[in-house]
């Protein structure tokens, strides 16, 4: 009776050691600061839209508002221009999104499926495509742009972008696409499929993790992009969210709780998409990391 009550305790506290280990617990501490850091941003620049000039302007940064100014969000929408900054970055993110896709996936399908000689010169190509700083591109494009009429247009933007972001993305889905077993493709040309049937039936259906990834790693660098659209457009009615905080900054005064409620507004959208596709952007940056 004693050694079987013995035998039954053991596992209870070899599993209770085992769960309150120094390891497990370094594990959830370190987890635990790096949530810390990554809500902190968020939850600090809510609070910064709620306050007012001088409650901001006191340094007391860790201070809750004394009473919430939800006027803040009514200025930043009517005086900021929100809805029209808003419509022209999701016009501008949109159009590259699919672009991109479309663009990168056809390269990637080319380069990791095809068996020609100059695959691998062209994803090298690709490659230095990464490299090329974009603030080194900015002379070169206002001068091609102004020769073919796109300055002030949002194709202005458009073109760069997609030239920008696609390097990366080929090199995320020909990793993954050099995974996908050549069987499926030779039973699909048996079958009597062509090579564009075989690409947006078979290919692109299998490399949606990879796609999501590089959905969202795109819209979030165009979302935010600045210093191309800065340059390559003067015209109030065409100019992204970025430059809704220049509404808000005035020769003699600065309304800082009203560009904080901007900023929230503007992060808005990135968060939401962020947690709509998080599975599937998991699972793209995981197929990449065992696959590619």
């Amino acid at each position: 009776m004693n050694s079987a009550a013995t035998a039954t305790v053991k596992p209870v506290a070899s599993r209770t050691r085992k769960h309150l280990s120094p390891v497990k617990l370094l594990v959830y501490l370190l987890f635990g600061i790096l949530l810390v850091t990554q809500l902190y941003p968020l939850v600090w620049l809510v609070l910064y839209s709620l306050k007012t000039n001088e409650e901001i302007l006191s340094g007391s940064f860790f201070a809750l508002p004394h009473v919430p100014q939800w006027e803040n969000f009514r200025n930043a929408i009517e005086a900021g221009s929100y809805f029209r900054y808003l419509f022209n970055s999701v016009k501008v993110t949109f159009i590259t999104m699919g672009s991109v896709l479309l663009l990168s996936s056809m390269v990637a399908f080319a380069i990791s499926r095809f068996r020609w000689r100059y695959g691998q010169a062209v994803m090298v190509l690709f490659l230095i495509g990464m490299m090329i700083p974009m603030q080194a591109t900015l002379l070169p494009l206002m001068k091609m742009f102004k020769q073919i009429s796109v300055l002030n247009t949002h194709w202005a933007l458009i073109l760069p972008y997609i030239a920008f972001q696609t390097p990366i993305a080929v090199f995320i889905l020909s990793g993954f696409m050099k995974t996908i077993p050549h069987e499926i493709e030779e039973s699909a040309v048996v079958d009597g499929a062509g090579i564009f049937r075989i690409f947006f039936h078979i290919t692109v259906p299998v490399s949606v993790p990879p796609m999501m990834t590089v959905s969202i790693l795109t819209f979030i660098n165009v979302w935010n992009e600045y210093i191309l659209a800065a340059t390559f457009i003067s015209k109030q009615a065409l100019k992204t969210l970025p430059f809704g905080v220049n509404s808000f900054v005035s020769q003699y005064s600065v309304n800082y709780g009203a560009i904080g409620a901007f900023l929230v507004l503007g992060a808005l959208p990135v968060v939401i998409i962020y947690f709509l596709l998080a599975d599937k952007i998991t699972k793209g940056m995981v197929a990449g990391a065992v696959k590619g």
